[in-house]
């Protein structure tokens, strides 16, 4: 079965395509790992834990399984344990870009004034 096919096993609130994206996405960590993986390539589970976000080991851990399954990262090497090993973003995570960039876009020009520390990622 390849990626395309796959269930993911989450509990869809609807079959509302936004809905859907955020049953997925809408945790405050799945798009931030996704934006580590564009802005270096490849992470190590040692590298997302390090990040400024501070991730919980246990979240992470949920979180790379799940956007593994969904087919939007993989492993660099399958065959290693994911504590050692490096994930990268397949095609379908890579698809996720416009919408990273439009979000930072949209962070930008709207909470610069709540936010003045803010920086530019894109």
């Amino acid at each position: 079965m390849d990626a395309a096919q796959e269930t993911v096993n989450l509990q869809w609130r609807s079959a509302c395509p936004i809905s859907s994206g955020l049953d997925l996405l809408g945790d405050k960590w799945s798009l931030l790992l996704i934006r580590d993986l564009f802005q270096h390539g490849t992470r190590t589970y040692s590298e997302f834990s390090d990040s400024p976000e501070h991730i919980s080991t246990n979240i992470l851990a949920a979180r790379l399984r799940l956007l593994s399954a969904a087919g939007l990262i993989e492993r660099t090497s399958p065959d290693r344990s994911a504590r050692n090993n490096a994930y990268r973003l397949t095609e379908r995570g890579q698809a996720l870009r416009p919408v990273l960039e439009a979000m930072a876009l949209w962070s930008q020009a709207h909470l610069k004034g709540v936010h003045p520390g803010m920086v530019d990622i894109f």
